[in-house]
Parts: structure tokens; C-alpha cells; sequence
């Protein structure tokens, strides 16, 4: 029997928005990506993960985002640090002239000291979704986060101790947006400071599907992010799993935009996932089953 896993990337607010349009419209179109054996999210992809894993319906997955204003919501709190510095840090974390943990607890350092909403105000208004829900879902379900003082990479699991809410929030604790989250007297930070996918932890399935929100662009973060998804992409395969990468179509890029933490483009890249995976739907139908 074909083992499945479904990878889903980071990618901010507009992110969560695209893949839960992405993954309603495949499971409209009969592509139900909900029953993979193993479901992994890293920062946006680990909200999206966890309400699939709690068993939302994928059907209606959008359908919070479509309901919401154009006007969209904003994060609460003070204005977000200037990003300048961690685009910076990250390009470093993933071009391997250092050690990418020591560039991680620099990225850390970045976000304890920034100016943000205070870590209850965030764990208040984060995900409604998980608002108390530390109990980890019975299907198996992982996301990713960094300790913020010594740059450590963390997979959150079932098994690890961590309430869900926590969890899952950390991952998505965007550094310079949102505070460090607090698990077992640790602070942790957004799991996409390792990786925007980190696919290569889905090791040992027959099929990976990878849903990534943003490949490679001309910047240095862009081609150093693709680089980084072809290296897990041939460590997966050459371990014998077939795999999938869907990353956004030409309409979906127009509608998710340069800025992911746009709050007002959420509805417009949630009907863009639909869209997109209407016409997709057939190729992937091929290889799910």
C-alpha cells in the first residue's frame, strides 16, 4: 500500500489563505489531500496542516477566508520592525557559509528584541481555529519551529509535549511580526527560518506531495529558497518517494503578491487556490488516487 505525506510551506497570512483555497478546490475536484498518512506544516502551512489534521472539512476549508471584508484584518499590536535585517539573516541561514544555527540564534536574537504584541495578546488572536485546543489531533501531524536563543531546529509532535495551540503557533511566529512563543520555558520562532518547507522531514513515504507558496524568484532569498527545495526534493527521491511540488500558477502569483503578510489580498488568494487547483485537479487525480 502507498504511503502519503503532504508537505505544506510557509507563507503568511495570504499563504494560508492560497493553500486552503488549493486544497478545497482539489478535494472538490475529488482530490482529497486530508487523508495523507502523515501531514507536516511549517509556518502557514502548519495552521492549514492542523485544521486539516483536526479534521476540517476540505471541502470548505476557504470558506472562513472568503467570508472575510476585503479590508481584510491586520495583526494587532505595534507596527511590525523593519524586515530588512532577517531577509538578510535568512539568505545567510541558507547559503551555508555558516553554521545555519548560529545564523538562526542571530535571527532569534532579532525577534526577542523586537517590537511586537505581547505573546498572550498573539495566543489570544491567533487562529481562532485553535484557541484552546492544546490536544493534538489522532491523525499524525507535525509542525516546525526554532528555539530563538540557541537556533535550534524543533518538530513538534503528538509526542513531544506541546499543547497544540502553542505549537502551531510558534511555527507561524513570524520573527519581527509576531512574539516568540513560550513552550517548557523555551521561546520559539517560525519554523520557516530552517526551511520554507522543510520537505526532506517527510523521509520514508512512498508519494510526498509539496505544496510550496513561493519558488524561486530573482531575488537572492528567491534563488536560495529554490535551492533549498530541489536539495529536499532529490534527498526524498533518491530515498525512493515519487514526488509532487505545487507551487502557485500565474494567477495565483498575481492575486498572493509581493507582500505575504497583506491581510487585504487573503480572499482573492483564496479564489485564486480554487482556480488553480479546478484546472489542476485531473493531473494530481492521477497520482493521489
Amino acid at each position: 500500500m502507498t504511503t502519503r505525506a503532504l508537505v505544506l510551506g510557509g507563507g503568511g497570512p495570504v499563504g494560508i489563505a492560497w493553500e486552503s483555497g488549493l486544497i478545497a478546490g482539489f478535494a472538490q475536484a475529488g482530490v482529497d489531500l486530508s487523508q495523507a498518512d502523515f501531514i507536516m506544516g511549517t509556518s502557514a502551512g502548519s495552521f492549514v496542516g492542523a485544521r486539516l489534521a483536526l479534521g476540517a472539512d476540505p471541502k470548505t476549508l476557504a470558506d472562513p477566508v472568503l467570508r472575510e471584508t476585503q479590508a481584510g484584518r491586520a495583526p494587532s499590536g505595534g507596527a511590525p520592525a523593519a524586515l530588512g535585517p532577517l531577509v538578510a539573516l535568512m539568505a545567510e541561514a541558507r547559503g551555508g557559509k555558516r553554521n545555519p544555527a548560529e545564523v538562526r540564534a542571530e535571527i532569534g536574537a532579532f525577534a526577542l528584541h523586537a517590537e511586537t504584541m505581547d505573546e498572550d495578546a498573539f495566543l489570544a488572536t491567533f487562529g481562532r481555529s485553535f484557541a484552546g485546543q492544546t490536544a493534538w489531533p489522532a491523525r499524525d501531524f507535525a509542525c516546525t519551529a526554532v528555539d530563538a536563543e540557541d537556533g535550534g531546529f524543533r518538530l513538534w509532535t503528538a509526542h513531544a509535549g506541546a499543547p497544540l495551540d502553542r505549537a502551531v503557533a510558534s511555527s507561524c511566529s513570524v520573527p519581527g511580526v509576531y512574539p516568540p512563543v513560550t513552550i517548557d520555558g523555551r521561546r520559539y520562532i517560525d519554523g520557516g527560518m530552517r526551511s520554507s518547507t522543510n520537505a526532506d522531514l517527510a523521509a520514508g513515504y512512498d508519494l510526498v506531495v509539496i505544496v510550496a507558496v513561493r519558488l524561486g524568484d530573482e531575488t537572492e532569498i528567491g534563488r536560495l529558497t529554490q535551492a533549498q527545495l530541489e536539495a529536499e526534493v532529490d534527498s526524498l527521491q533518491e530515498g525512493g518517494a515519487s514526488v509532487v511540488v505545487i507551487g502557485p500558477d500565474d494567477g495565483s502569483l498575481a492575486a498572493l503578491g509581493p507582500n505575504l503578510m497583506d491581510f487585504t489580498r487573503r480572499p482573492d488568494a483564496a479564489r485564486a487556490g480554487l482556480a488553480q487547483a479546478a484546472g489542476q485537479a485531473e493531473i494530481l487525480k492521477g497520482v493521489w488516487g
